[in-house]
């Protein structure tokens, strides 16, 4: 009999397609030394009690008490780490001035790093103890501090992608806090994506470098053009900001005469490991697009209700095969849980679809087909964002990371309305998916070792 690293036991919800959700009721779960699901064995299966019996009792095996259930770990598409330190403030303003009054004063902080290690600890520590087991993040213009959120990541256990922050156009960034000038800001971002790499071969979850031009209006021309060869040479991850909001969206259709998704193909930056942040001003021709590069979109619903002046129509998108996952966007987003920004997908779809202006008719104030389900939601957290960043994560299956939460629903401080031991299992994932909280999630795994626990 093989000799696996973990033996779990227990029921797991999992998305099966963008709508349905697989349950596996009291399967094995069997984790190799490589942290992958080597096999996944059904009760019925002929060596379920044989393996039970050889692995109850020793240290390896973990067996779910009744009311609990593993979830696949949440994978985060947008994260501003430096912001978590200005999480729930500022989200009454313009996102013009949001930028230039709060976060970029804040962001330029980072340059001590002391500051960098301290912010940087926490915001890695709250995403996990939220279930965010794969996080893609922006750092800042700072190389020290952005290699620092990789170690970071890296000690702590949860698969990161960073970007150190690209903002090299001097009359676009304010003076204090910029790149020093276009050369600096590229030879920076090399030397960044060089460390990382080298950092990565000694990091079981994966850790990795990410070409990050923090949006078209911060950049340079030759800033641009120079990080899409960065991104080829090196074959790295891209990430950016676009088509977010009608400032954004209009400073790049008046700089360039052609939408954001375009001007960054021409740069190089749409390709098949890029991830672009709202895009909720695409149009068809940039979604078409966006599907033909194989770039994938963070949709990030509390974030948009603050700063993006629209919803995006996650359903019309992925008609067209656009690969979208769900993103944070500490702190353009309150929230550090994707299980809010989860029901917050939800409830703006619903809007869009049934419109919001009752000055115009029921028939006419709303876009038709737009609503998503929770089981739509919980695929752009998990498996959604694994496509998207083409990894083997976001799914409890064969070949798959073991990056999982244990969802403990008899928290006694806590505990989900579920009286009837036998209640149907779909209800008691929706149960979970809209009420759970930090403190239901009772373990977290990434890459078959424990990061965090209660």
């Amino acid at each position: 009999m093989s000799k696996y690293m973990q033996l779990f036991q227990g029921t797991s919800f999992s998305s099966k397609s963008p709508t349905e959700i697989q349950i596996l009721r009291d399967y094995l779960y069997c984790i190799n030394a490589d942290g992958m699901i080597e096999r996944i064995v059904a009760p019925e299966d002929a060596d379920y009690q044989s393996l039970l019996d050889t692995y109850q009792g020793s240290d390896n095996f973990h067996r779910l008490e009744e009311g609990q259930f593993f979830l696949p770990g949440f994978v985060d598409l947008h994260v501003h780490a430096p912001q978590w330190a200005q999480s729930g403030t500022a989200l009454d303003i313009p996102l013009y001035d949001w930028l230039n009054t709060y976060t970029f004063p804040l962001e330029s902080k980072f340059s001590d790093l002391d500051f960098a290690q301290q912010v940087y600890e926490d915001v890695v520590s709250t995403l996990l103890a939220n279930g965010t087991t794969t996080a893609l993040y922006f750092a800042t213009v700072h190389k020290e501090a952005s290699l620092r959120l990789a170690e970071i990541c890296a000690s702590k256990g949860q698969r990161g992608l960073v970007g150190k922050v690209v903002m090299d156009d001097p009359a676009q960034n304010p003076d204090f806090y910029r790149d020093a000038d276009t050369p600096t800001a590229l030879a920076d971002t090399e030397e960044f994506i060089i460390a990382v790499q080298e950092l990565a071969k000694t990091t079981k979850q994966g850790v990795y470098p990410v070409v990050t031009p923090r949006f078209i209006p911060s950049c340079t021309d030759e800033g641009l053009r120079g990080l899409g060869e960065l991104a080829a040479k090196y074959d790295t991850y891209v990430q950016s900001h676009c088509s977010e909001s009608d400032w954004a969206h209009g400073h790049v259709k008046d700089r360039f005469q052609k939408n954001d998704a375009f001007a960054l193909h021409d740069f190089g930056l749409l390709r098949d490991k890029s991830v672009m942040a709202h895009c909720n001003f695409l149009e068809d021709s940039d979604a078409e697009l966006f599907a033909e590069t194989g770039t994938a979109i963070a949709h990030c619903p509390i974030s948009n209700a603050y700063f993006a002046n629209s919803v995006l129509p996650v359903a019309h998108l992925h008609a067209k095969d656009v690969e979208i996952g769900l993103g944070s966007d500490i702190s353009g987003g309150f929230s550090p849980s994707l299980f809010d920004n989860i029901r917050q997908a939800v409830i703006s779809s619903r809007m869009l679809e049934d419109g919001v202006n009752t000055a115009l008719s029921a028939e006419t104030r709303g876009v038709k087909d737009a609503r998503i389900t929770i089981h739509e939601a919980f695929y752009l957290a998990t498996a959604g964002g694994g496509e998207s960043l083409s990894l083997p994560i976001g799914r409890i299956q064969e070949q798959y990371a073991w990056d999982v939460q244990a969802i403990d629903t008899r928290v006694p401080s806590a505990k989900l309305p579920i009286f009837d031991e036998h209640e149907d299992l779909q209800d008691v994932f929706q149960k979970i998916m809209y009420l759970a909280r930090p403190e239901h999630i009772r373990e977290v795994w990434v890459q078959g070792e424990q990061v965090h626990s209660r």
